[in-house]
This record gives C-alpha cells, sequence and structure tokens, in this order.
C-alpha cells in the first residue's frame, strides 16, 4: 500500500498559514509587485506571473534565489496529529507532491531534516522522479521536489513542462543517465515482463494500491494527469498483468464533490471515496477506512 500525500494536511487548521494561496500572497507582498491570487489563474501560471514580473523589472537575479525564499518559509511548517497517524498506518511508501519534511519530521521526534540524504537511484539536481528518503525503513518520494534542494522545487509550468518530459521518457522510451552504466529500460517494458523494482515512485503508481489523501489534483498537475491517463491506457488497452491489483482510491471531503472531475476519475479507473466531514475529522474517518480495509464509497 502507498500513501499519496497533499499538502491539505498542513493546513487542516482554520488559522493555518500553510496553503498555498497564503503563501504565494506573502511572497508577492514580500516583492511589493501587483499580481492578483485567485481561483480562476491556476498557481503554477500565477508563479510565472510573479517570476516574470520580477525579471522584467530587476527585482530579481535569478529563479533560484525565489525558489529559496519560498523554500525558507516552508521550513517552518510543523508536524501535526494527522502527520503521526498516518505514519503508523501499516505503510512503507509515502509520496507527496509537499516540499517540507513534515512527514519525516513524525518520525524524526524534532531531530533535524537538514542532512536527510537523497536516496534516489540517479543522482538529480532539478527534477523527481527518483528522489527519496528512507528513515526507519519508511520512504518517503518527494515528487515536485524539496526544500533542502531548492531547485528541485516544482512551481511554474516550465518545471511542470520539464518534469512530465522526465517521466514520459521514464515511462515510454527509457532513459540513460550520466550516473549509470547501463540505461533504464522503459517502465512499459518492464511492466510488459513484469520486472518492476520499484527504483522510483512512478513504478507504485502503475504497480500497487494508492491511497490519495489531502491532495486537490487539481487540472494544472500536468505531470500526475498524464500518468493516469496513461495507467488507464495501459489498463484497458494492453491489459497487462502488473496492472492487475493495482487501485487508485481519491479521498475527498463531500463539501468539494465536483462532478466533472468524478467522471474523469471514474473513466480512469480511479475510485472516488466522498466523506461528508472535513478539516482533522475527515481525516480522522479516512485513516480508519484505510486501517479496517474500508474503501466503500
Amino acid at each position: 500500500m502507498v500513501l499519496f500525500v497533499g499538502n491539505d494536511i498542513n493546513n487542516i487548521q482554520s488559522n493555518s498559514n500553510n496553503s498555498w494561496e497564503k503563501l504565494l500572497k506573502r511572497i508577492i507582498e514580500k516583492y511589493g509587485k501587483k499580481v492578483e491570487v485567485d481561483k480562476s489563474k491556476p498557481f503554477p501560471l500565477i508563479y510565472e506571473e510573479l517570476y516574470l514580473k520580477l525579471l522584467k523589472t530587476g527585482k530579481l537575479e535569478n529563479e533560484l534565489t525565489l525558489k529559496e525564499e519560498i523554500a525558507k518559509a516552508l521550513s517552518t511548517i510543523k508536524p501535526n496529529e494527522i502527520h503521526r497517524m498516518l505514519l503508523e498506518l501499516d505503510c512503507n511508501n509515502y509520496v507527496t507532491t509537499n516540499y517540507d519534511y513534515t512527514l519525516q519530521q513524525a518520525v524524526l521526534n524534532g531531530k533535524t531534516t537538514k542532512k536527510l540524504k537523497n536516496e534516489g537511484l540517479v543522482y538529480e539536481k532539478k527534477f523527481s522522479v527518483f528522489r527519496h528518503h528512507v528513515i526507519n525503513n519508511k520512504k518517503f518520494w518527494h515528487i515536485h521536489g524539496e526544500i533542502n534542494s531548492p531547485q528541485s522545487i516544482n512551481l511554474g509550468f516550465e518545471h511542470y513542462g520539464g518534469q512530465l518530459q522526465h517521466l514520459r521518457d521514464y515511462v515510454v522510451s527509457g532513459v540513460k543517465y550520466k550516473t549509470r552504466e547501463n540505461p533504464i529500460a522503459p517502465l512499459y517494458q518492464r511492466l510488459k515482463e513484469n520486472d518492476v523494482k520499484n527504483i522510483s515512485w512512478v513504478d507504485l503508481f502503475y504497480t500497487d494500491e494508492i491511497h490519495i489523501v489531502g491532495l486537490g489534483l487539481g487540472f494544472e498537475e500536468t505531470d500526475l494527469w498524464w500518468l493516469i491517463t496513461n495507467r488507464a491506457r495501459l489498463k484497458y488497452e494492453k491489459k497487462l498483468d502488473a496492472l492487475k491489483n493495482n487501485k487508485i482510491i481519491y479521498y475527498c471531503p463531500l463539501l468539494y464533490k465536483n462532478y466533472h472531475k468524478k467522471q474523469i476519475m471514474d473513466a480512469n479507473g480511479i475510485k472516488t471515496i466522498y466523506i461528508n466531514k472535513i478539516n482533522t475529522e475527515f481525516y480522522f474517518e479516512v485513516i480508519n477506512r484505510i486501517k479496517n480495509k474500508n474503501t466503500i464509497a
């Protein structure tokens, strides 16, 4: 079983300052730029708007400076009760779009996360196909980058495009890296041969049982939606044995039910479970269902 964790677990208290909207507003205010944060604008494009305006006015030397500012803000987030409860589940792989180390902090009990070692099979400076840490036999996969490596933080569409390119190569055509003597065969080929060794979080996405928690999964998440649709195509077109036991379950508060998104989820073979609770009560219910293997919608 794999837990796929989004940013909402960092933001369950009503007075939390950890939402992306609040973070972006703080960064925008610091740089004094007129960038409107609105729900009609995808966050990656708001980031691009801010970055380009700063470049045009000479208020920013390079993008790394902006990402370091964001990493610094995110480093103040602390684990809460939900992080600790998620780590008590019978799970060895935690995949997250978050850049912070709240999950790791919950395991380390206050010990520093500054020296966390990237255990990825391939050294990655910017993208995150293999990036992960191992603590107490639990793997933490940061698929959109991490704060100890600000350059890896995935924010704008330029970075989303690069990440998607790397993911598609990994799945479809295979990749050769300077740090490895032998190229890595396409995941599609390894799925056909039933020879997947979970060297990347992407492998888990096609073979294991995935429980998605606290992730909005907006349509701007182009890399994730490509994986979702590619997995569905392989599952229904190729009928690979490796995909037989691959289930993806998405938990969402009933308050945020989106009929159109559910249609898309259904078409891609993702089971959506709506729970009529919010904040901590929602997560208590989700954790209880996962623990008791209750995935009845």
